[in-house]
């Protein structure tokens, strides 16, 4: 995991906003709530904790992330730094089109 450290040395935790659309929203029961982490990982991971259902977990291993609009592509999760008043935004498989 990457950390950011304050001034004393210690991990700070970044606050923003996951967002979910489509199943993920349906699954999580909201719209969007608020998270403190250090990165994409631990963000989702406390979601997981919120929302301890089998259908939550299957459609977050199912999709892909944004952060601040720009996709995370194929980088590990642990890797994503989430800045102050970043915006995650969770998108299940779409059907259609």
């Amino acid at each position: 995991m990457v950390e950011k450290l304050d001034g004393d040395g210690e991990p700070t935790m970044a606050r923003g906003v996951i967002r979910y659309w489509a199943a993920a929203k349906a699954a999580a029961g909201a719209e969007m709530e608020p998270y403190d982490a250090l990165t994409l990982a631990d963000a989702i991971g406390m979601a997981k904790a919120r929302h301890p259902g089998q259908d939550f977990a299957r459609v977050l291993s199912r999709s892909s992330f944004l952060v601040n609009s720009e996709p995370v592509g194929r980088r590990r999760h642990e890797e994503v730094e989430l800045p102050e008043g970043a915006t995650v935004e969770v998108l299940p498989p779409f059907a259609g089109g």
